[in-house]
């Protein structure tokens, strides 16, 4: 056809597999964008586990003044840095949210190539959000449980 046009999904879920937090952009804004990190983690503390897409000195440091601690793992050409087990072991775990877009993908069909216009595009997408948010069993780390007794798990 000669044209693309796309879209991204920024996500940040918790533990049990619930979004806390989605921003929605065009395909081609980069994921460091500041205005997308800052809807993103609006309402957000604690650390935020992200791939390597997100490293940027300037995002981590502005982060940081929001009680936010950015944890990825060092692209091939960093300096390795110490960084303590849990984070480690927790960054493992960061396929719970490959996870959760592949639920997106496939159960609650977001993506989907024949919107006719861009209210139905939205209406789709707000509707397979709504109805990953009632699954009742989501790609999650760890159970409540086993939160409390500081076990890591994965449940399906």
């Amino acid at each position: 056809m000669g044209w693309f046009y796309g879209f991204k999904l920024h996500l940040i879920i918790n533990e049990q597999g619930e979004i806390l937090s989605f921003c929605l952009t065009s395909g081609n804004v980069d994921d460091r964008n500041e205005a997308v990190m800052d809807s993103l983690t609006k309402k957000i503390f604690g650390k935020l586990f992200a791939d390597r897409g997100y490293i940027s000195q300037e995002l981590f440091e502005k982060l940081l003044k929001k009680d936010i601690t950015l944890v990825t793992r060092a692209k091939k050409n960093m300096k390795n840095k110490l960084m303590n087990l849990y984070d480690r072991l927790m960054l493992r775990k960061r396929t719970v949210i490959e996870s959760v877009n592949d639920f997106l993908k496939n159960i609650c069909e977001i993506e989907h190539s024949r919107h006719r216009s861009i209210k139905n595009f939205l209406v789709n997408l707000l509707s397979a959000l709504a109805a990953y948010s009632l699954l009742p069993k989501k790609p999650s780390i760890c159970s409540a449980s086993d939160t409390s007794k500081g076990i890591l798990c994965l449940v399906d």
